[in-house]
């Protein structure tokens, strides 16, 4: 009974994180968002594994980043108007995965961030695609457990240009904040990198931009959300 009753708190906790707390909190005692922090650690981080990463510039409402290689399990593309009705729909998938629903039936330890990325439609009222992903902790990453429905991303080491920002993710905050990383990258060198990799068909070139989660819903202060746009350069 125990196990089961924990069982479900953690699934309510996951998916009350990826849907923006809704149903959790109230909204008149959420925080208002604070757009454009840059070298904020999320302070999930220091309780659970995140990936490892370099911080090679501080811009002005931006940084980049450079990270080593790493792994993630992830959905399939999701249509759907919505990235919080999406990021809830696919984390089932990944719920059941780290609860041992893989080839493996291997239980795996929670990590953060929880990314999802997005490739916007061409119109209003048109879907957009999400694919929802894992970070794989660094102790499966030689031989990530295979599952059924879910694919695994071996990323290459990137360079991420990262937009910080605190409150709840919803779907009316994350566009804004995504024109707002473009927009703060705008004449310089790491813009033209981005437009370079994504013409090339490289790092980046699969999705509009990311969006990362880390916090619990029940973390009042302290909240931090990222935008990303990964890309690479030539050594």
């Amino acid at each position: 009974m125990a196990v089961a009753g924990l069982s479900f708190f953690k699934l309510s906790f996951l998916l009350s994180l990826l849907s923006g707390g809704s149903n959790v909190l109230d909204p008149i005692f959420r925080p208002v968002s604070e757009s454009g922090l840059v070298g904020k650690f999320p302070p999930s981080c220091s309780r659970i594994e995140c990936p490892k990463y370099e911080v090679v510039h501080a811009g002005n409402g931006y940084e980049i980043r450079r990270y080593d290689a790493t792994v993630w399990i992830s959905t399939e593309p999701i249509q759907d108007i919505s990235l919080v009705d999406a990021t809830r729909t696919a984390f089932f998938q990944l719920f059941a995965y780290i609860q041992g629903k893989n080839e493996y039936h291997q239980k795996i330890e929670m990590t953060a961030p929880v990314i999802s990325q997005v490739s916007p439609s061409d119109g209003p009222f048109c879907k957009s695609s999400f694919t929802v992903s894992f970070y794989v902790p660094e102790k499966n990453q030689p031989d990530p457990a295979p599952a059924k429905n879910l694919h695994i991303q071996k990323w290459t080491p990137r360079y991420v240009a990262v937009r910080q920002f605190s409150g709840f993710v919803s779907d009316s905050t994350v566009g804004k904040e995504a024109a707002a990383l473009d927009s703060s990258l705008k004449g310089t060198a790491w813009a033209n990198a981005i437009e370079k990799s994504k013409e090339d068909g490289g790092v980046g070139s699969d999705s509009a931009y990311t969006v990362a989660q880390y916090n619990s819903p029940f973390e009042f202060s302290g909240r931090v959300n990222e935008i990303w746009l990964p890309f690479q350069i030539d050594d």
